[in-house]
């Protein structure tokens, strides 16, 4: 392909890593389900599987030309890390997911200034290219908004469930319980700090999560029952000293906030019928397809269901300044580098539980075979 001309606000990056996500593997076998989703939602220029589309937006680079209309704050040589959109004319495009805009599996990209910026703290490579995926979990857990003493169960220990037990524990959270039927990605999860790893084919995630935990309907009604007996021997009406109680957060249930990393059908109707009441769960795994779940399930425990995608800005600059600063450690997700030859079989062997976890593309390494990280 041509060298990217970069045009008004633009920079040109010579790429030097490129981390390979689960959106580009997704893309061999399910572009066009995606790209007619999102065509529903107002972006018609997803990649599809006729498109010739140069995959690749967890991009580390330095600055290789300015394009016209840039404010240059960013020397040539900086190194640098981008949100993946680009700006053409009142369009926005998303670099790597968009024939419109190729991404970084190659020696050159084109990316927006205004998104681009210089890595602090002289930040590896290899763990400055992980800002993006590190970025999608910094809002998962953003949108899960747990708290130190809560418990948080991560399903799924692929990179996205790694990066997001790692953010966990950047944040303080005490108990983070990680479950993965494949022995590597286990270990990986208690190197990313899991404090308790289990495989779900011998134990339950939700088996010793929180004994206060109301795992049956008996639970807070009886609770709710004791209350209320309880209150009612105060020389007050209950529901005064109820209130009170309700504006300091006494009355709310003790329950896990849940982070679904698998993306798989029937995975979400499983978290429903297991996970105790009112347990907070963020939809973090692609599930590619249609799938089933009982509503009546979630209403009658009162689940509380999110979805997330991606991540805003702020989030961005903040998970990559985590990571420079030693806060956040994203070295465990890390297992291979390989240069532009060898992309194609990264993707057979990413998709294999037991091969890789996270691989970074480096176009300036030459054979195929993945080699040990940095």
């Amino acid at each position: 392909m041509p060298d990217p001309v970069p045009g008004r606000g633009q920079l040109v990056l010579e790429v030097q890593r490129c981390g390979i996500c689960g959106s580009d593997l997704h893309s061999r076998l399910h572009a066009d389900e995606l790209a007619d989703v999102l065509a529903e939602i107002g972006y018609p220029d997803y990649q599809r599987a006729s498109d010739a589309v140069v995959l690749g937006h967890e991009i580390y680079g330095v600055v290789a030309e300015h394009g016209p209309g840039t404010r240059r704050k960013l020397a040539v040589g900086t190194p640098v890390v981008t949100l993946p959109l680009v700006r053409h004319g009142a369009e926005v495009h998303a670099v790597g997911l968009s024939a419109k805009a190729p991404g970084g599996y190659a020696e050159r990209v084109l990316v927006q200034e205004a998104l681009t910026l210089a890595v602090p703290n002289g930040l590896a490579p290899d763990l400055a290219a992980l800002t993006e995926p590190m970025a999608v979990a910094w809002h998962a857990v953003n949108r899960g908004q747990p708290r130190r003493g809560d418990v948080a169960v991560v399903l799924g220990c692929g990179p996205v469930g790694l990066a997001v037990i790692s953010v966990l524990k950047a944040r303080g959270v005490k108990k983070v319980i990680a479950s993965d039927p494949s022995p590597l990605r286990r270990r990986l999860a208690g190197q990313c700090g899991a404090d308790v790893v289990v495989d779900p084919q011998e134990i339950s995630p939700f088996e010793d999560s929180d004994r206060r935990h109301f795992t049956t309907m008996q639970g807070p009604i009886a609770a709710a029952m004791d209350a209320v007996e309880g209150l009612g021997r105060l020389p007050v009406p209950w529901w005064h000293t109820w209130r009170l109680l309700d504006k300091v957060g006494k009355t709310t249930p003790k329950a896990p906030v849940v982070f679904e990393c698998v993306g798989v059908p029937g995975m979400l109707q499983q978290i429903l019928a297991d996970t105790p009441l009112h347990s907070k769960v963020v939809v973090v795994g692609v599930g590619m397809g249609t799938d089933r779940w009982r509503p009546a399930m979630a209403v009658n425990k009162e689940i509380d269901l999110r979805f997330v995608v991606g991540y805003t800005p702020l989030e961005f600059r903040d998970t990559l300044h985590a990571l420079a600063e030693g806060h956040l450690d994203a070295s465990p997700l890390l297992t291979g580098r390989v240069g532009l030859g060898g992309v194609s079989a990264a993707f057979d062997q990413l998709a294999a539980p037991e091969g890789h976890a996270k691989v970074l593309v480096d176009p300036r390494l030459s054979g195929k075979a993945i080699s040990a990280r940095e």
